[in-house]
């Protein structure tokens, strides 16, 4: 299969590292003129040096801004008021006791996992909607399903971000513009790496044994038997971007490594 996205403009939100600019690189990889998007110019600015590195491509540009807030989305808008293709992927977690999740937290998560990828979906899908053409996605989580003991708030925003673009599918009914979730699963990301490693110094063993430990006693259902690396996630993300993907929409787009005990 030959994904061809020539022409495309892609605007990758939390794509300084990770799955976002892994994502990122996917999309410039097959022809998309790509926006990476994060809160430090710094690392937008290192973030797009190395997609050009790795894609071969000259023409990504970049955006810093916070679009976990009102504000930062509307200077994004200012800045790239067009896109073909939107990957909402900024997303913040952090393990914290129920108990001690107060409304603060609840709101800061709810701003950023849920209500900047609708903000930015409310102005980008209306021009895809009014050129017949586009693609939405909504990174979420297997926790979406399976609400981590130890991330209630994380759990519920990302299910609440599978709402979103299930909704959002919906009201784009019929147009040519499809709208679908990514559920990752645990995942090598810079993040991900630091918590292990973290893990592994207070139980005294390596950030390998510790990655195994972790699936063992948090995903006991994975099926893939190890942490998934941010390009293949972004393979699945790529992939719902192209044209070949047109029949799939409204979709909760699995790659989770088989954690999710469900066979739909």
């Amino acid at each position: 299969m030959i994904i061809d996205l020539s022409g495309k403009i892609a605007v990758v939100t939390g794509s300084t590292g990770g799955i976002g600019l892994a994502i990122a690189t996917g999309l410039a990889k097959a022809g998309a003129q790509v926006v990476v998007v994060g809160r430090d110019q710094q690392r937008v600015d290192e973030a797009l040096v190395r997609l050009r590195q790795d894609s071969g491509r000259d023409d990504a540009r970049g955006v810093a801004c916070d679009v976990g807030t009102a504000e930062g989305c509307q200077a994004l808008i200012a800045a790239e008021p067009k896109a073909d293709i939107l990957i909402n992927n900024l997303g913040i977690y952090g393990a914290r006791e129920f108990f001690d999740i107060d409304d603060a937290l609840w709101e800061e998560f709810f701003e950023v996992n849920v209500l900047s990828g609708a903000r930015l979906a409310r102005h980008y899908a209306k021009g895809m909607r009014e050129r017949g053409w586009g693609r939405v996605q909504f990174v979420s989580s297997e926790s979406a399903l399976n609400i981590p003991l130890e991330m209630v708030h994380y759990g519920v925003s990302k299910a609440a971000v599978q709402g979103l673009s299930r909704g959002l599918a919906k009201v784009l009914a019929g147009t040519g513009v499809t709208v679908n979730a990514i559920l990752p699963g645990p995942t090598r990301t810079e993040g991900a790496v630091k918590m292990m490693a973290d893990l592994a110094a207070e139980r005294g063993v390596s950030p390998t044994e510790m990655e195994t430990l972790f699936l063992q006693e948090n995903r006991p259902s994975n099926l893939l038997g190890r942490f998934a690396s941010p390009e293949e996630v972004a393979n699945l993300c790529v992939y719902a971007a192209s044209p070949q993907a047109s029949a799939t929409t409204g979709a909760a787009l699995r790659v989770e490594g088989g954690i999710v005990e469900s066979i739909v």
